[in-house]
């Protein structure tokens, strides 16, 4: 049966009252976010006796880490923020099976400077698509020499960007310590959005066995076309969390747009029928509501 997941990102407390809120959902599991209000997990300041103290808190809650999100834009177009970002990404990797799971996840990142979910020209031109893939491959190794995996998630505004380009990834980086992760709303655009089941099956078709984690938000068009934001009550919360869409798609919690949910787990439970399913883009208000309809299908698909 599939596990029902959150990221710990959207509890702003400290490491156990974070826990102790997950699971009082009935949660059992979580992606980890490297940010706590009692404990600096920032950038060089990851030591194994804090890994340690965050895994074994979740663990005491019944709550296994399945994967952290290591999220960066890693070909940013300045390149000391790029250095900086895979500095950083490739820490979390090293640091992953301390913290009890092989799983990092990020996008693969925009060159556009004025955001994090814009596109941009240099994402589908060759160039672009070739530093992404050296960026990947280096992410891959450094995994794969710590035992851990790095996840690429697709999203369609980056270079990797569609179901076309991550099998060209996947082709360009065919390496053991490169992994998918799941998150069907990311390949939706204006242009497909209808052809909401062939879209569907054309991932699952080409892609299964490269996924191991997977995600549950939805997807709509949108009435507001600049770039959303949601004031999900913490003010030192991550854009990362906050992001809903940009131009004509919107990207809210679970239930609250178009996708077929019961293609989607269908799909997804024919070669992953344990995996995790972690629920995003929601704040904590909504968590009941969310979790609710995710499991409602859950069992209306017998999964």
């Amino acid at each position: 049966m599939f596990q029902s997941g959150i990221f710990t990102g959207y509890f702003p407390y400290g490491l156990e009252e974070s826990a102790r809120r997950i699971r009082s959902h009935g949660f059992n599991t979580v992606q980890l976010d490297l940010h706590f209000k009692d404990i600096d997990l920032g950038f060089g300041q990851i030591t194994k006796a804090k890994a340690k103290q965050v895994r074994d808190t979740f663990r005491n809650h019944d709550l296994p880490i399945c994967c952290i999100s290591g999220y960066t834009n890693i070909i940013h177009p300045d390149l000391a923020h790029r250095k900086a970002n895979m500095e950083r990404l490739k820490e979390i990797i090293r640091w992953a099976r301390e913290f009890g799971t092989p799983y990092v996840i990020s996008e693969t990142g925009t060159f556009n400077t004025e955001s994090e979910w814009m596109s941009d020209p240099k994402n589908k031109s060759q160039e672009g698509f070739d530093l992404c893939a050296a960026a990947i491959k280096e992410l891959s190794q450094v995994a794969y020499d710590h035992g851990a995996q790095f996840l690429l998630e697709t999203y369609v505004n980056n270079v990797v960007g569609s179901v076309e380009e991550t099998v060209k990834m996947f082709a360009a980086v065919d390496h053991p310590g490169l992994g998918l992760l799941m998150d069907p709303t990311n390949y939706f655009e204006d242009h497909n959005i209808d052809n909401m089941d062939g879209v569907l099956n054309q991932v699952f078709d080409t892609l299964s066995d490269k996924i191991k984690i997977a995600h549950a938000k939805d997807v709509a068009r949108a009435k507001d076309t600049t770039e959303k934001h949601a004031d999900i009550g913490d003010d030192d919360a991550l854009a990362s969390h906050t992001f809903r869409g940009v131009g004509a798609i919107a990207l809210d919690a679970p239930g609250m747009g178009v996708l077929n949910y019961d293609l989607y787990l269908q799909r997804l439970a024919q070669k992953h029928p344990n995996i995790p399913i972690i629920v995003e883009h929601l704040d904590e208000a909504d968590v009941p509501r969310s979790k609710k309809f995710l499991e409602d299908k859950m069992r209306a698909n017998g999964l």
